[in-house]
């Protein structure tokens, strides 16, 4: 690892010295910020955001700029401080976000929001708020959330199947405007070769996952686990035959749910909807 550097009034305030330290690594290190990204397989331009203070990125990111530097866990815990949030990463939380960030595949179930990773700003900006964030604090957490949905973009980008309940698409922002945006998105993110979207329609009725959030995760070394959430908490599921119960779960939801070329219709009507609306 690089010796650490004394700790100058300019780099105290722990923004600041984050992107200072990316800024410095990378000359040390002599990269382009485009040879950077051919080598990490991210889009150049996040890590000039990054290194600009314009956006803190994710954790995935982030701990692949400490591996390819030789530098330990300094950045990710330079990027946490940063996020202002210590309550924020919880041993069972961060063990999840490490997961996620080596996934090699991820399929997700949504109840009722759309999913982080295909999140636009506002959107999670909404939710957050509504949530009782505001401030600062609301800032971080988006900040945060739009970090992660970054996982999905690069040529190494895990494969990531997504099943939306029809709720998440008429449960509209208040703006018509943001929510037209946030359809568009769903929209062009299906497009992407590694993402699939499905839609279960309400007249599929009751089924297993009906009040259930979940996410599985499938691991370098082919293990799979699964993070199941509710609106105010989060489990992490490592069990071998609980997390096969799940999926077995998920396969009869994704066997009543419309093909990923008739989601993309179904999320094109919703958006012709969104429109058209008179109140707009």
């Amino acid at each position: 690892m690089p010796p650490r550097r004394v700790v100058t009034g300019r780099s105290q305030e722990p923004r600041q010295r984050f992107v200072e330290e990316l800024r410095i690594l990378r000359a040390a290190r002599g990269d382009s910020l485009r040879k950077l990204g051919e080598v990490l397989g991210w889009d150049w331009s996040l890590f000039g955001k990054m290194e600009s203070g314009e956006t803190l990125g994710g954790p995935e990111v982030v701990e692949a700029l400490d591996q390819h530097y030789g530098t330990g866990n300094l950045l990710l815990t330079l990027w946490e401080l940063a996020l202002g949030d210590p309550t924020q990463f919880r041993e069972k939380y961060r063990r999840y976000m490490i997961l996620a960030a080596e996934a090699v595949s991820l399929w997700k179930y949504s109840v009722s929001a759309v999913p982080g990773l295909l999140q636009t700003e506002e959107y999670a900006r909404t939710l957050l708020a509504v949530g009782g964030l505001n401030g600062d604090e609301l800032t971080r957490q988006v900040e945060a959330r739009i970090g992660r949905s970054e996982l999905l973009d690069g040529n190494a980008a895990p494969r990531f199947r997504a099943i939306l309940s029809e709720s998440v698409l008429r449960t509209e922002l208040e703006d018509p405007q943001a929510w037209r945006i946030q359809l568009e998105h769903l929209l062009e993110i299906s497009e992407r070769k590694n993402v699939t979207i499905h839609v279960v329609e309400n007249s599929a009725g009751l089924h297993a996952l009906t009040n259930t959030d979940i996410m599985f995760l499938r691991t370098p070394d082919g293990r799979t686990v699964a993070w199941v959430e509710t609106g105010y908490s989060g489990e992490l599921v490592e069990e071998t035959a609980a997390v096969e119960q799940l999926q077995l779960s998920y396969d009869s939801v994704r066997d009543l749910a419309l093909t990923p070329a008739a989601s993309r219709t179904f999320i094109s009507r919703t958006l012709e909807e969104a429109q058209c609306d008179p109140s707009t």
